[in-house]
């Protein structure tokens, strides 16, 4: 290879070294490798479980758990196993309480008499049985607002004031500046709230005025816990710390004394009203478009009034008119004329030979191609009625007509 290329090679190789140098050195000053955690979906329990963090969460902690959709308090047919309650059990009712019938919730009741720790929520407020009552409410002595809160409630400076010393066990509701670090945090926020009728909590969050989210009431041994949602138990809910602090405090009542029980599914909703709630964008264009068919369809709007009579122009009808104002003056001949002409006229053109014949002939011929009709008759329709003989005048016009609809 001579020296001049040998020469051009190295300075090119040496140029694209220093291109890369200096790229390389670029990307290195204006890059900075991270770690970015993407949220995989979830898939088995935990896609179906909303309570499967907090499930998992005692699990570790050494709780004793038992998650399941159904509360399975009381047989179903007899095929349905039971789950039976202990006086130190804790039951987590995550769905609607609507969903209790009326046995479970007095089988409910009485074990909390008894010891036990119930944690309910308030009915959700939706398209369908807004207004409808709430039987465990009523027997608690509470009744849920009729409408969504607007506004939050603030973690942060909410401190519970026991009633007794019995009920001091509990601890402060979150936001107790000795109990955590739960921070400037907000829960409950457009949840539907509650109000006393009648009952006396040892433990409140709220007031009179905007509704309460929580509420502890003694029963007996035990305790029912009453919150505006308990979607802060879910597997996105614990991850705020003031969730999680808030979560631990519910449960202090029989921490460690008995099985978490964890139902996420009272019942499963309607299929009508799930249709309502989440399919609209089918249906609702469907509805309108059958709106607007019908009225397309329909004449006029109000009552249902019977069309008004029209005159009418049959052509047939004022030939029947003028045969009975010819017939009625006198003019029975030129009708039976007519008649008798139109049959002719179509004999002549089915049979030439029977419509050039006259009388006995003609009927001979008539009555082999008629032989159902009497000669008679075929004699009388060929010949002119006698004035004013009206029997004689309809039956020759009819004789005349079929024989002339059979040519």
């Amino acid at each position: 290879m001579p020296r001049p290329q040998v020469l051009r090679t190295v300075v090119l190789v040496l140029l694209g070294i220093v291109v890369l140098a200096g790229l390389t050195a670029w990307w290195l000053h204006t890059h900075e490798r991270v770690e970015r955690s993407i949220p995989m979906p979830r898939t088995g329990e935990a896609r179906r479980n909303p309570l499967y963090a907090l499930q998992v969460a005692l699990q570790k902690d050494g709780i004793k758990v038992n998650s399941r959709r159904r509360l399975q308090l009381l047989p179903e047919g007899g095929t349905e196993t039971t789950v039976p309650l202990k006086p130190r059990d804790t039951v987590v009712i995550y769905n609607d309480p609507r969903t209790l019938s009326r046995a479970e919730i007095d089988e409910l009741l009485r074990w909390v008499s008894h010891g036990g720790h119930l944690i309910v929520r308030t009915p959700p407020m939706g398209l369908l049985a807004t207004n409808s009552p709430v039987p465990l409410f009523a027997d608690l002595q509470l009744m849920p607002l009729g409408r969504d809160a607007n506004e939050c409630a603030e973690v942060k400076g909410i401190r519970a004031q026991p009633a007794d010393p019995a009920a001091a066990r509990a601890g402060a509701l979150v936001g107790d500046e000795d109990a955590g670090s739960a921070g400037h945090d907000f829960l409950f926020c457009g949840d539907r709230r509650f109000t006393l009728v009648g009952a006396n909590p040892v433990h409140s969050w709220g007031d009179l005025k905007n509704g309460y989210v929580f509420a502890r009431l003694l029963r007996g041994s035990g305790s029912v816990d009453v919150l505006a949602d308990l979607g802060f138990l879910g597997s996105d809910g614990l991850e705020q710390p003031a969730s999680f602090e808030l979560a631990r405090q519910l449960l202090q009542p029989n921490y460690r004394e008995g099985t978490v029980h964890l139902v996420y599914a009272a019942q499963m909703p309607s299929l009508w009203a799930t249709l309502i709630r989440h399919s609209w964008m089918a249906w609702g264009p469907l509805m309108l478009a059958l709106v607007f068919w019908l009225w397309r369809r329909m004449q006029r709007f109000g009552p249902q009034f019977a069309a008004p009579a029209l005159e009418r122009r049959s052509l047939l009808e004022h030939i029947t008119a003028s045969g009975e104002l010819a017939y009625r003056y006198g003019y029975a001949h030129l009708l039976y004329d007519a008649a008798r002409n139109a049959f002719l006229a179509r004999l002549r053109r089915r049979d030439p030979q029977a419509a050039a014949l006259q009388g006995e002939p003609q009927l001979m011929l008539l009555s082999q191609r008629f032989p159902d009709v009497p000669a008679s008759e075929i004699r009388d329709a060929l010949l002119p009625p006698f004035a004013n003989d009206h029997t004689a005048f309809r039956t020759r016009i009819a004789t005349l007509i079929r024989l002339r609809n059979r040519l």
